[in-house]
């Protein structure tokens, strides 16, 4: 295929409003329209791994009590440093992977994993010291794969389609809550916590009567298949290694099958980009984007507050389930979660071309402003974002007020699981639209950005896990729920003020890095 074919291909699968975009968010021509969408696949698989390497671990905390012979308390406290450590180890390989690249660095991570669960499966139980040093370093491999996922979506996309990626991306690190349950009951049930032999497991996982450790050897297995892939398929897309050159070394920078983006192009395509602080936590200095993180947090903490309290409340509720069909219980908001991904992410896009097309009227048709539209400081692109997002935060407080009471009353089950799957639905899109969001405004550090966006949602989500059984047994389950109700609604004025600092906010960080630029030169 020539060169220029492909990028008429390109250009004509964009979709109307997205021609003439500025020299700040360009074309990415390396990649077609459906290599785009086999990386954001490949990148949401990769993202699978953190929640899920969490959430699966819980159905087996009883089993592994017994065998290290120790207190659910004191096994709960590998739960509480995964859980530190998933927030803080993405701030180290995010800006690690906007250094040296996607590709190696998600490798890298992946391999940790590996290691990490084979160590685990291995483990004697008289050494509980080495099972929580395990975890955490289980924790380093797995946390910091959305991180670098999201770091991948801004790499190949632009401001038209980057909601479209990125809900689709966002399925497997969200999904990991509801079907991590699912899978390791089902693996500590029927397998045993720890399975004997992975050959033997990957060959007879469904005989039932071997009981050993196996949701270990699953991860493991698991992230082995998926570092082959990358290894094999998936090619390097961090802009400032293809401008350079590097990502002709072979295993380090292209994959060993290039079916992805193997056609050659000039490497001088595009002017250099200017080069940001790698330091992530200089990102905390930047007043829009923490409003930005605190309302992205406070929409994880309640979905994580609905989640982590299912078990309990429906076995009291709902007597007649046994822990399969709790397990089960949990599908409805991860299917919720599946939809609005899928669905948010359309709509985001579908807003930010609505927005520019006005735009373009307001301007009068001036072929310069048109061109230059995206990075025209009076653009609205909070607005764009975040216009739908109030009005989805009123109703899941109505909806998780309405669960809380459901519960209460202990209704036909039916209902809390309607409820969750709207839950679900509405928590991703307020999630996913706060988070494209904090991607537009700093694509060179988007691995950066989503790391501390995941610092602070694991820091509040930690905290309301933590103490939510103590508020359910003060106030009770109704009222707990209107305390998360209330949590959320704090959200509204903190839009209200993204959209109305933001613009300014982003005028200071263009002209703070045409500064630094000038004194670069000089």
């Amino acid at each position: 295929m020539k060169h220029g074919t492909r990028n008429e291909t390109k250009s004509s699968t964009m979709g109307e409003g997205t021609t003439n975009l500025p020299e700040s968010e360009p074309t990415d021509t390396r990649f077609t329209k459906q290599e785009k969408w086999f990386i954001v696949c490949l990148t949401a698989f990769v993202g699978l791994f953190s929640p899920l390497t969490a959430n699966i671990y819980f159905p087996a905390i009883p089993t592994i009590s017994q065998a290290f012979n120790k207190s659910t308390e004191l096994i709960n406290l590998t739960v509480t440093m995964y859980m530190i450590f998933q927030g803080v180890a993405p701030m180290f390989w995010g800006p690690i992977s906007d250094h040296v690249g996607r590709r190696r660095t998600s490798a890298a991570c992946l391999l940790i994993l590996s290691l990490a669960c084979v160590g685990l499966a291995l483990v004697r139980t008289s050494d509980y010291w080495l099972l929580m040093l395990l975890r955490c370093l289980q924790a380093c491999g797995s946390a910091s794969t959305i991180a670098i996922g999201a770091g991948v979506i801004g790499d190949i996309s632009n401001r038209a389609e980057r909601g479209g990626f990125f809900g689709i991306f966002t399925l497997g690190p969200m999904v990991g809550p509801a079907i991590g349950p699912v899978i390791g009951g089902a693996l500590s049930d029927h397998l045993g916590w720890r399975f004997v032999n992975p050959v033997q497991f990957a060959l007879h996982a469904a005989v039932i009567s071997i009981h050993s450790r196996s949701i270990f050897w699953f991860l493991c297995i698991s992230a082995s298949i998926c570092f082959m892939i990358i290894i094999l398929f998936q090619p390097e897309t961090l802009s400032a290694i293809i401008d350079s050159g590097r990502d002709k070394v072979l295993i380090l920078y292209r994959p060993v099958i290039p079916v992805i983006g193997h056609v050659s192009y000039p490497t001088d395509r595009h002017s250099p980009k200017v080069k940001v602080p790698r330091n992530p936590f200089r990102l905390f200095l930047n007043r829009d984007i923490n409003l930005l993180l605190c309302i992205s947090a406070i929409a994880c903490a309640l979905f994580y507050g609905v989640i982590a309290t299912m078990s309990t409340l429906l076995e009291a509720a709902y007597p007649f389930l046994n822990e399969t069909t709790i397990g089960f219980c949990f599908l409805p908001i991860g299917g919720g979660m599946i939809f609005g991904s899928s669905i948010n992410g359309r709509v985001l896009d579908l807003e930010y071309r609505r927005f520019k097309r006005l735009a373009r009227f307001d301007l009068e048709g001036s072929e310069a402003n048109a061109t230059n539209l995206v990075q025209d400081e009076s653009f609205p692109l909070e607005k764009a974002r975040l216009r739908v997002v109030p009005l989805q935060i009123i109703i899941m407080a109505a909806v998780c007020t309405a669960y809380g009471w459901c519960l209460e009353k202990k209704v036909n089950i039916a209902g809390p699981l309607v409820l969750q799957f709207v839950i679900g639905y509405l928590s991703i899109s307020v999630m996913n639209a706060t988070s494209t969001l904090m991607i537009d405004l700093v694509p060179d550090q988007s691995s950066s950005v989503t790391a501390c966006n995941n610092l602070i949602r694991c820091t509040l989500s930690a905290v309301l896990v933590s103490t939510i059984e103590l508020i359910l047994k003060g106030i009770g389950i109704g009222w707990t729920y209107v305390l998360l109700s209330g949590l959320s609604l704090f959200s509204l004025p903190l839009l209200y003020l993204v959209i109305r600092i933001g613009p300014r906010c982003r005028v200071q960080r263009k002209r703070l890095r045409e500064e630094q630029l000038t004194r670069r030169d000089e």
